[in-house]
């Protein structure tokens, strides 16, 4: 245990804390326990079996009313929020030993603390947010609750798995780095919950440790779709959109043809629900690949440079992936470059050598890439228009092993990158819904909107989620 020099609080730089819970002031009432005061239950031993939780503290609304939308929900934050007096750790210890205390609460963490909610605690995260794993060499890996042997997905993992071990209603997290992004929607993927990536910059990430500033968002965790609602309407500070049905749902077939799972398994109940509640009219089958080929001309070099020899791939949107990789590497070095090569930290497998080659990053081809998003939102928001959602997987297949090799995961996560390159290259905001369990490991389909369609995407999820899980129970 660690305190800070003139202070009763207490940090807790690892996931197997002690019975104690701490002070955090914060735009909010804290609630102060004794250290060394045993918080005896179950919820309490739940949260130390999991090791989702940095530290745990409770941080409750300043004005408790029955009229907040959030009151009585508890939540938690990735260790890549500021908390006002709390040292943020960005997932490693040596960034926790050099930064100082944060001097104000990031304005998200802010805005659910005043819409009703009390925060519990804050989560483990991917070091630097530069994996989609969810393991952390320093500081243990979440224990998936769908699957304990299989990994939690990062880089959000703890806030994920807290939420899918039912230790909180509700957590943010972000779509920061994790290779080519998707650190809300693998999570939520791998843990069977549902995760939500905003259209980029529709929720502020002030007070949010950057990692590529491009792609950078905000995004959140519920099990149940009525809270998940409820989050996403207060993040967003949006009225409620009153469109609740899609005037086209397109099916990108390619797209689920990377998937190690049968397609029919993945589209079937979908399409089933979409049938019910909307009509099959709306029902489309695409080819996004040859689609992004021929309406992103920018992307032609990375094609060449990048996608030679691999048939199990769609070439576009490998080079979709390839183009997003080069843009994070160069921003993750314009922003802790100087960190990194003051204190050369000690990080895990896989970190070290991302962190490395980012190091190595030029601004070669960086306009190149910055045309790549432009024209990929003009393409996509034309395919889609207003209200038109895309359904592709979320991820390429169910959760991989713990400790998996990493060159075992190369083909795993070449497919997984061009999936989750469609939202994050254009900006467009996507929800992963949970899909229950295929031979015993959890699944999922994600839905893919329109910049600035977020409070739309959230009513289809809301309207088709209860006909969805019924549908899923028929066919699963």
């Amino acid at each position: 245990m660690n305190k800070r020099e003139g202070s009763c609080e207490t940090y807790l730089p690892l996931c197997n804390f002690p019975a104690i819970i701490k002070e955090v002031v914060a735009d909010s009432v804290p609630i102060r326990f004794k250290e060394g005061e045993e918080q005896k239950t179950s919820g309490f031993a739940m949260a130390v079996q999991y090791g989702a939780f940095m530290e745990k503290f409770l941080l409750q609304p300043s004005s408790p009313s029955d009229q907040l939308p959030l009151t009585g929900l508890t939540f938690a934050v990735k260790d890549i929020f500021d908390m006002d007096g709390h040292v943020t750790g960005f997932g490693n210890p040596e960034w926790l030993r050099t930064h100082p205390p944060a001097n104000h609460t990031a304005p998200t963490v802010s805005t659910i603390l005043r819409g009703g909610a009390t925060c519990i605690g804050r989560t483990i995260m991917d070091e630097m947010a530069y994996s989609i794993n969810g393991e952390n060499f320093h500081y243990g890996t979440p224990q998936n609750p769908c699957a304990s042997d299989r990994v939690p997905g990062g880089s959000s993992s703890g806030s994920a798995v807290a939420v899918g071990a039912n230790l909180v209603d509700f957590s943010l997290g972000t779509f920061v780095g994790t290779d080519t992004g998707g650190s809300v929607r693998v999570p939520a993927s791998y843990c069977g919950i549902l995760g939500f990536r905003p259209s980029h910059g529709a929720v502020s990430t002030s007070g949010v440790v950057p990692m590529a500033q491009s792609f950078d968002t905000v995004g959140w965790f519920a099990r149940d779709p009525v809270v998940f609602k409820k989050v996403g309407l207060l993040l967003l500070q949006q009225p409620e959109v009153e469109h609740q049905k899609p005037t086209q749902v397109l099916i990108a077939e390619d797209c689920f043809k990377l998937s190690s799972i049968p397609s029919e398994r993945l589209t079937q109940a979908f399409v089933n629900s979409v049938k019910k509640l909307f009509g099959g009219h709306l029902i489309k089958q695409v080819n996004l690949g040859n689609y992004v080929e021929e309406k992103v001309p920018s992307l032609k070099q990375f094609m060449i440079e990048g996608n030679a020899g691999n048939e199990h791939s769609i070439p576009s949107l490998a080079a979709l992936a390839r183009s997003l990789q080069l843009l994070q590497r160069y921003e993750f070095k314009i922003n802790h470059e100087e960190w990194v090569r003051t204190y050369n930290p000690h990080l895990g497998p896989g970190i070290s050598e991302r962190v490395s080659e980012a190091m190595r990053a030029t601004d070669e081809n960086i306009d190149l890439c910055h045309s790549i998003k432009i024209e990929l939102r003009r393409a996509l928001a034309a395919l889609l228009e207003d209200f038109g959602v895309l359904a592709i997987p979320t991820v390429p297949g169910p959760p991989p092993k713990l400790n998996t090799d990493v060159s075992e995961l190369h083909d795993f996560r070449a497919k997984a990158f061009s999936l989750l390159s469609i939202a994050g290259v254009s900006g467009f905001c996507q929800v992963s819904i949970p899909l229950r369990l295929y031979n015993g490991l959890p699944v999922s389909i994600s839905l893919v909107a329109n910049h600035g369609s977020d409070g739309f995407l959230l009513n289809v999820v809301h309207s088709l989620y209860n006909t969805l899980e019924e549908e899923v129970k028929a066919s699963f």
